[in-house]
């Protein structure tokens, strides 16, 4: 290349211009990022109530979608031959937006899925009772007592894998296996009566800190033991199968250990 055509292309490269929307796609992703962390995790650490949580996320997601739109118009208007350049500003604002809204996307589309239960249990027909945790619910805005038969009908056709465990070892070693898993779960333990072989602990979300009860039952079975297990969140109408997965977490290890 000669010196001519070298400096024919630098003046070129300078008068391309950044494109308003690949630019706009990428500081609209980075305040995705900042929205969906002060709502979800702000809520977790007390800044705020869980509802202003949920317009900050709402607030992301809108935010995402929107950058989404617009990286695709930068990276159209800034292809091979444009006078606009911002393809990887597009392009970047594209993936961060796409990153932070798998979550939100995917619970939402769990809520559709899902039936807008939040009490679960491996014992439908006699679920396992709060006595200690009662006091700490007394402000929740979901009701201690179980849904009854509507509510079982809903979780077992949505979590047909929720039963208790069996356990080949007396009802007090049971009682101890299922009080170690509980803490290696981390949940915050309220009550181990071992004499009435039950255990209350709270259980707490990682997105927004939401905090679950759970309640688990130990009751002699032939030679053995029957472990059954209830969590039960304090808000929301649905729980789009935290509560299932907590208790399928537990009895897994339950037989693990």
């Amino acid at each position: 290349m000669t010196a001519s055509e070298s400096s024919s292309a630098t003046s070129a490269n300078a008068s391309l211009t950044l494109s308003r929307a690949a630019g706009s796609s990428f500081y609209l992703a980075l305040l995705t990022v900042l929205l969906a962390i002060l709502g979800s995790l702000g809520t977790r650490w007390g800044w705020w109530p869980f509802r202003v949580g949920f317009i900050a996320m709402l607030g992301a997601v809108l935010c995402g979608l929107t950058a989404i739109v617009l990286a695709i118009v930068g990276l159209i208007g800034t292809r091979r031959g444009k006078s606009k350049y911002g393809g990887k500003w597009a392009f970047a604002g594209l993936i961060i937006s796409l990153i932070v809204l798998a979550l939100p996307l995917s619970l939402t589309i769990s809520g559709f899925r899902l039936p807008p239960i939040h009490d679960i249990t491996t014992d439908t027909e006699k679920p396992p009772s709060f006595v200690a945790i009662l006091q700490l619910r007394k402000d929740a805005d979901n009701p201690s007592d179980y849904g009854g038969p509507e509510v079982a009908a809903q979780q077992q056709k949505a979590y047909p894998n929720v039963r208790p465990a069996t356990l080949a070892v007396s009802p007090s070693e049971a009682f101890t296996k299922a009080l170690g898993v509980a803490r290696q779960t981390g949940w915050e333990i309220v009550d181990a009566n071992a004499g009435e072989g039950r255990i209350e602990a709270t259980a707490r979300t990682f997105w927004f800190g939401f905090k679950d009860d759970v309640v688990i039952r130990v009751t002699p079975a032939g030679t053995g033991s029957r472990v059954d297990i209830r969590s039960v969140s304090r808000v929301g109408t649905s729980d789009v199968g935290a509560n299932a997965k907590r208790i399928e977490k537990f009895l897994n290890k339950l037989s693990q250990s």
